[in-house]
C-alpha cells in the first residue's frame, strides 16, 4: 500500500465546511462571519505520550481529545483538523482501528480532517486543530483578577493513577484500574464547559501537564498568585474508595449531579497524614498523602479545565454545573503576588514534589 493509497483508504473524508479540503497542497477555509480563527497543535510521540502497544481505537480517540481540550480551554468551536504521522509500517489492520477512534470523536464534535502528511518513522501522530472564536469572548490565560474564584472541571487524579499502575509504581485492583484508565487512555474534552463558560469566566486553561503547572500558567500571564485548597480538590474516586473512614462526601452530590459517563463522581478528601489512605509505599519510597498530592497537584493527563471567574459570577458557575451534569468545584482564589500556595486542612502549606510535567526536566 502506497502513502496516497493509506491516506485514501484510511483519512479521507468529506469535508463541506471547506472550501477545498483533503487532496491539494493546501486546504482552504473560510471562518464564519464575526469569527477569528483559533489554532493550536499537539505532538504525542510513543514512549513519552503512549506505550508503543496502546490501543489503536484508543490511540486515535486520544490523538484528536488533547487537541480538542486546547480548543475548550479558548472557548472556540472546534472545526477543522490537520493529521501528521509517523509509521514503522503500514499496518492495515492497526490503521483502520486508530483512524475509527480519531473519526468517531471528530464526528461527536464536528471536526472535519483536512490535511496532513504521512512519513515511515518512530510512531507519532502530530495535530493541528482550528477552531471559531468570538474575539471579544476567547477565553485567555491573562484574565484573572486578584479576588477571582478558582474552578476545576470533573476529578483529578485517575489518569496519574492509572500510569503508575502501569509503571509498576503501586497496584490497583482489577476494578480500580479500570475506573482509572478511562482517564488515561479516552479523556473528555470540555469542549461544552468552554463554550459555557464564555462572557463569564476570566480565564482559563486545560490540565494537561498537572493542576499546579497549567494554573501557573495563568498566574505568570495574569502576573498575580494563588491560594489553593487541598481538600477543596475533586479527588480521584478511587483514591477515595481507599479512604479510612470513606465518609467524604462527593463533589456534585449536593447539587444533584447524576454520576458522569464513567461512572465516576468527583471527590473530595480532607485527609493530611499518609496513614488516612490505605495505599502502601511504592518503589519509590511514596506513601500516602505524597502519592495522592503528587497525582492530584502535578500528575497530569487529566484535561479537566481550570479556570477563574469573579465572585458575583459563583451561581452562574453551579448553573452552568447542573445543566451539562458536570461537576464543577470550587478550589481557591486568585490573589495579589505570584506563585501558588497549596494549604492543608489545618492551613499549613503543603510543597509536593514536582509541580508538573516538563519535557526537558
Amino acid at each position: 500500500m502506497s502513502e496516497f493509497d493509506l491516506i485514501r483508504r484510511y483519512f479521507t473524508r468529506p469535508t463541506p465546511g471547506t472550501l477545498l479540503g483533503v487532496g491539494d497542497d493546501a486546504a482552504l477555509l473560510q471562518p464564519s462571519a464575526g469569527k477569528v480563527l483559533a489554532v493550536s497543535s499537539d505532538m504525542l510521540v510513543s514512549g513519552t505520550h503512549f506505550f508503543a502497544d496502546a490501543d489503536p481505537y484508543l490511540l486515535g480517540h486520544k490523538t484528536l481529545a488533547v487537541n480538542l481540550s486546547d480548543l475548550a480551554a479558548m472557548g472556540a468551536v472546534p472545526r477543522w483538523a490537520t493529521l501528521a504521522i509517523a509509521l514503522p509500517a503500514a499496518d492495515e489492520a492497526w490503521l483502520a482501528k486508530f483512524s475509527a477512534g480519531f473519526f468517531a470523536l471528530a464526528e461527536a464534535y464536528g471536526v472535519e480532517l483536512i490535511g496532513g502528511d504521512t512519513t515511515r518513522g518512530p510512531l507519532n501522530f502530530c495535530v493541528t486543530i482550528f477552531g471559531e472564536v468570538s474575539a471579544a469572548q476567547a477565553l485567555r490565560r491573562s484574565g484573572a483578577q486578584a479576588g477571582d474564584e478558582i474552578w476545576v472541571s470533573g476529578e483529578l487524579g485517575n489518569a496519574a493513577l492509572a500510569l503508575a499502575h502501569l509503571q509498576s509504581r503501586l497496584d490497583l485492583s482489577e476494578d480500580e484500574f479500570a475506573a482509572c484508565a478511562t482517564a488515561l487512555y479516552q479523556p473528555q474534552p470540555r469542549v461544552a464547559l468552554g463554550l459555557a463558560l464564555a462572557g463569564i469566566a476570566s480565564s482559563a486553561i486545560d490540565v494537561s501537564d498537572g493542576l499546579l503547572a497549567d494554573l501557573g500558567h495563568i498566574l505568570d500571564a495574569s502576573r498575580l498568585g494563588a491560594e489553593i485548597e487541598f481538600a477543596a480538590l475533586p479527588i480521584s474516586a478511587v483514591l477515595r474508595a481507599r479512604l479510612t473512614p470513606p465518609s467524604l462526601p462527593l463533589s456534585g452530590e449536593e447539587l444533584g449531579i447524576p454520576p458522569d459517563k464513567g461512572g465516576l463522581r468527583a471527590a473530595r478528601c480532607a485527609g493530611t497524614q499518609g496513614q488516612e489512605l490505605g495505599i502502601p509505599p511504592d518503589k519509590g519510597g511514596l506513601r500516602g498523602v505524597e502519592l495522592l498530592q503528587r497525582c492530584v497537584l502535578a500528575g497530569g493527563d487529566d484535561y479537566e479545565l481550570c479556570f477563574t471567574v469573579p465572585m458575583s459570577r459563583h451561581d452562574e458557575v453551579l448553573r452552568i454545573s447542573k445543566q451539562l451534569a458536570l461537576p464543577l468545584t470550587r478550589i481557591g482564589r486568585i490573589v495579589a503576588g505570584h506563585g501558588c500556595t497549596v494549604r492543608d486542612a489545618a492551613g499549613n502549606p503543603i510543597n509536593p514534589e514536582g509541580r508538573g510535567y516538563d519535557h526537558f526536566r
